[in-house]
């Protein structure tokens, strides 16, 4: 059996210990924040991998809604953040809605805008991007990440993806193109329907809007 360290010994192996566990936890809380990309270099490769993907696969070229459909879902839905999303689209009426129906609500919401990306991957084709640089603060919550799409013989198309950031990382709430907001553009409509029908009539809605062909 070992004998007992003397006291001095005893306490510099505490200390050695207690340091090895500190770095430990340094190096580990360095790698999760490197794991967390930062609102720049998220978009960048995000697009990235869209445009990849759209051009080593002849279906996607080709205009395969399936697979511009799970495209959207595997690249770019788990950077959306559909709450605040729908909330931003739904205006003053989301504040009378319950959390049943805002839950409802972003459902359908979701659902049409995944609709939506998977139509527009397309106009990615035969296009160059271009990510514009951006100056954050160091505690920055909130940021606007430039993109320019550029397609021989066209003008170059702006696209900013409005983001913010959240525990899981940096997460895009709305898009706008050509300073046109996507988010922003269902407001008015929203609204309306919600103070004509109330807010399970916009629930309704989108429910038959998202059944519809295309």
């Amino acid at each position: 059996m070992m004998s007992a360290l003397p006291g001095a010994a005893a306490q510099r192996l505490v200390n050695c210990l207690i340091a090895l566990i500190m770095l430990s936890f340094l190096s580990w809380s360095n790698m999760a924040r490197a794991q967390i990309p930062e609102p720049e270099q998220l978009v960048r490769d995000m697009t990235a991998q869209v445009m990849a993907d759209i051009e080593k696969d002849a279906a996607l070229r080709a205009g395969d809604r399936r697979k511009a459909l799970l495209l959207a879902e595997e690249r770019i839905l788990p950077h959306v953040d559909f709450a605040e999303a729908t909330r931003l689209a739904a205006g003053r009426s989301w504040n009378t809605a319950t959390p049943e129906q805002r839950s409802k609500l972003t459902a359908e919401f979701r659902a049409m805008l995944v609709r939506t990306y998977s139509t527009a991957i397309d106009r990615y084709r035969g296009q160059k991007m271009e990510v514009m640089p951006t100056k954050l603060a160091p505690n920055a919550t909130d940021a606007s990440i430039r993109n320019r799409y550029i397609k021989p013989g066209a003008p170059p198309v702006t696209v900013i993806y409005a983001m913010r950031k959240a525990q899981d990382g940096w997460k895009i709430f709305d898009i706008s193109v050509e300073g046109v907001s996507l988010v922003l553009t269902y407001r008015s409509e929203f609204e309306t329907i919600a103070r004509e029908s109330g807010f399970d009539g916009l629930i309704a809605r989108l429910v038959d809007k998202n059944k519809a062909p295309r």
